[in-house]
């Protein structure tokens, strides 16, 4: 394993906190969003586990962002995703049950230019699949995640975490804001974000459930969740509708996405059960049905300031906004 002279005690965080006596072997799993860092697999000897997964987050020198959107303010967002990320490890991802599954973290190390996390290596722990395209077997088990994680923290307190959650939340996306191009949506965005905002049904949303961040056991049937930089309060329809945009096109979402709210609900029901929690639930999927849209359209004002001409700007998500504008007028969704 070759190390540079400021990394020489990273071999001793990773003992120690996995019980190994020998790291055998080290690989780059990803690099980190805009040169923030690495993630990197380390395989071990003489210890309980075989593996484990190392977070390095550097911030960097030099920002290179690849969109171009290197202001100080999204400097400043992303060390606060880093801090945010640390402290949902810290006080809360123990928290989770087997059904919404997340990494154990071994340990958690602050640094002056940035942090060091040591975490389970869901690969090892049977959760070692990937897609880049889902059947109904894989979307059925995001979506049972992401019922089991509202349902763990509806009504927690997201202390240390975003106190909105998600990374396109208006508040932390002037940049964006400012360059969006269209007039109604730009004028609605805080209307937008109010309707969320003000829903009585608050929980936690995981702030980034795409695809991407979902492992799977070898048959597809169970999903484990990773990247948690964005975690914190919010309408769970937030994770919903940005984890169904994020997996199917705008046909396969005007055809499944009705189908998947309602398997939502009724894992989100059984959930809430589960855990002896008592509340209205007529009243919450009522409220959060209609705040369907809103979610969606809320991403949508994101990505139109973002990054013009997504894939994801389609005519299922225009649907949606123009509906959602249209319905500015009326007052917030009930």
């Amino acid at each position: 394993m070759d190390r540079a002279p400021t990394e020489a005690d990273l071999e001793a965080v990773v003992l120690s906190s996995s019980g190994a006596q020998m790291i055998v072997d080290t690989e780059v799993v990803q690099r980190l969003w805009s040169g923030y860092g690495q993630i990197l697999r380390c395989v071990l000897a003489g210890g309980p586990v075989p593996s484990v997964i190392v977070k390095h987050v550097r911030f960097p020198s030099e920002r290179d962002h690849p969109y171009g959107w290197t202001s100080d303010v999204s400097h400043e967002r992303k060390l606060q995703s880093y801090r945010v990320e640390s402290a949902w490890y810290e006080r809360y991802a123990a928290k989770c049950p087997d059904t919404c599954r997340v990494p154990r973290c071994l340990a958690l190390e602050p640094r002056a230019d940035g942090a060091l996390m040591v975490m389970e290596d869901l690969d090892a722990s049977g959760f070692g699949d990937r897609r880049q395209h889902v059947k109904n077997d894989e979307i059925d088990a995001c979506i049972a995640w992401l019922a089991s994680f509202h349902a763990t923290f509806m009504e927690e307190r997201p202390a240390g975490l975003w106190p909105t959650g998600t990374y396109w939340h208006l508040a932390t996306r002037p940049d964006e804001l400012a360059a969006l191009d269209d007039g109604p949506l730009k004028a609605a965005a805080s209307l937008i974000d109010e309707q969320l905002s003000k829903t009585p049904f608050q929980t936690f949303v995981h702030g980034d459930a795409k695809l991407a961040n979902f492992c799977f056991s070898a048959d597809g049937t169970t999903a484990a969740a990773v990247d948690f930089q964005y975690v914190g309060g919010g309408c769970g329809m937030k994770d919903v509708a940005y984890f169904i945009s994020s997996c199917l096109d705008e046909d396969e979402s005007e055809t499944l996405a009705p189908g998947l709210l309602d398997r939502y609900f009724e894992l989100l029901r059984n959930a809430l059960v589960d855990a002896g929690n008592e509340l209205d639930f007529a009243a919450l999927e009522a409220n959060w049905r209609a705040l369907y849209p809103v979610a969606w359209t809320d991403f949508y004002r994101f990505l139109q300031g973002w990054s013009p001409g997504h894939w994801k700007l389609h005519r299922y998500s225009e649907r949606l906004a123009t509906e959602v504008l249209a319905s500015i007028n009326h007052g917030p969704a009930q």
